[in-house]
């Protein structure tokens, strides 16, 4: 007696209403047990694997690969009571009916974990209990249709068998588990690479974004008959989905609601620079970087104290300005999938040298593409470093929900005037924009000038 069970695309992150599918690990026929990973999707935030809630066996796949799905929509249905062919009455089991996705949204912070992550990392999704086992085997890559029919394996589970089972002389040999992190596996569809076909050089066998880069060049690699990016003679198009899709319409919505403000200060900050190599040399900041980007963070939230309206609101429904006594510093970044700001909760509460160790973090966390959801919100004010490009300054536009946001500019080595004497000095470019709703000019203009005053002379943060 079958019993027909949908599983709902739920909502990963905090509000959000659509997700893309990149890699199903399972088809029609195959076998699950709770949380074994079934699909691979991507937000508007980040990748997610989203894992099983029910133990059967899967009927029908409800979305293809590269398909944009609402939340709420079913993407697969998965039979609870199939019929058994060794005999037992027994159905597999059945997990505790759980709550509705779209009802009860699940903690982002616990979704998306890393492939080869160790055996205490688990990759759960709230209300389906932790996955079984300590397994660290990473998932199978999609098997793609056959002309004969599948062969059956003894296990309940041929998702994750690792021992090979006896085929028929006429069937074809199964393909290898292709590992590879979800910014590698986008590269390659977006470069039009099968990874079946990639030589992989990475860790534990894994395909590297070194690895596609060089397949892509290669004059023998074709491209296969679906993929997001549609050369089309002198123009290649490619979907506006995922991450670019949502920046897209946050800076939109941003740069139409809120009225930009936008500021600048060119300053001498040889100081800082001269004060960062004394504290690098400091033995508690040995295994951390001491970058600019440190102390410009550092000022940043030191001015924020002072001006608190920079660090605020505007909640429209209510009719109120939202002071925070918080500050969630926001660090855009530059990855793979697009412009991402994962934020550092109560950065104000950290010392330097903590400060120093989270903005490490933060920044290899979003070059490997696992920021979660819930680093990305919450944020409360942002800086871009856009020095690191080679750029002096700019317009920032605000992150939604935010009122400021610092670009903080490249340090050169200028002929400054000290003394009235002409001498070469360290030299950079802030800009600040600011909603003129919640900050007037002068506020905004304090602000500047209080994060431009520690910079120049960093004694001067015993004043804020």
């Amino acid at each position: 007696m079958s019993e027909l069970k949908s599983f709902k695309m739920p909502d990963v992150g905090e509000g959000l209403t659509e997700a893309d599918i990149i890699t199903w690990s399972v088809k029609p026929g195959d076998t699950v047990t709770v949380n074994q990973i079934i699909v691979e999707v991507e937000t508007a935030k980040a990748a997610v694997e989203l894992p099983s809630p029910y133990a059967g066996v899967v009927t029908e796949l409800h979305a293809a690969e590269g398909e944009t799905v609402d939340v709420g929509r079913p993407i697969i249905t998965i039979d609870t009571a199939p019929q058994s062919d060794s005999g037992s009455d027994a159905p597999p089991t059945v997990a505790s009916e759980p709550q509705s996705p779209v009802e009860e949204r699940p903690e982002p912070s616990v979704i998306g974990e890393d492939y080869a992550a160790p055996p205490e990392r688990q990759s759960v999704l709230v209300g389906y209990g932790p996955r079984s086992g300590g397994t660290t085997s990473r998932r199978p890559r999609k098997q793609p249709p056959v002309d004969t029919p599948p062969v059956e394996t003894p296990s309940a589970n041929p998702a994750f068998n690792v021992t090979p089972t006896p085929t028929p002389a006429d069937a074809p040999e199964a393909r290898h588990r292709v590992l590879a992190k979800p910014p590698v596996r986008k590269l390659a569809k977006t470069l039009g690479v099968d990874l079946d076909t990639v030589a992989p050089t990475g860790p534990n066998g894994s395909v590297s974004r070194e690895d596609i880069e060089q397949a892509a060049s290669a004059p023998t690699v074709s491209a296969p008959t679906a993929t997001p990016t549609v050369p089309t003679g002198r123009e290649t198009r490619i979907p506006i989905r995922g991450v670019r899709k949502h920046t897209a319409a946050a800076m939109v919505a941003s740069a139409f609601t809120a009225p930009h403000v936008t500021e600048f200060i060119t300053i001498d900050v040889t100081p800082m620079m001269e004060l960062r190599e004394r504290v690098a040399a400091r033995s508690e900041f040995r295994d951390v970087k001491v970058s600019p980007l440190l102390f410009v963070a550092k000022a940043v939230l030191l001015a924020a104290k002072r001006t608190p309206e920079i660090n605020a609101s505007w909640d429209d429904a209510a009719g109120e300005i939202v002071l925070k006594h918080y500050v969630n510093l926001g660090i855009a970044a530059a990855t793979d999938r697009g412009l991402i700001v994962p934020n550092i909760k109560d950065a104000d509460q950290l010392s330097l040298v903590d400060l120093a160790r989270a903005i490490g973090a933060l920044t290899e966390t979003a070059r490997a593409g696992k920021t979660s959801p819930a680093e990305m919100s919450g944020g409360s004010i942002t800086i871009t470093n856009i020095g690191v490009f080679g750029i002096d300054t700019g317009t920032p536009i605000l992150n939604p929900g935010e009122a400021g946001i610092v670009a903080f500019g490249a340090i050169r080595k200028m002929p400054w005037v000290v003394d009235d004497q002409i001498v070469p000095r360290w030299v950079t470019q802030l800009s600040v924009s600011f909603d003129h709703r919640i900050v007037d000019g002068q506020q905004g203009s304090q602000f500047l000038a209080d994060v431009a005053a520690v910079l120049a002379d960093p004694a001067m943060a015993l004043l804020l």
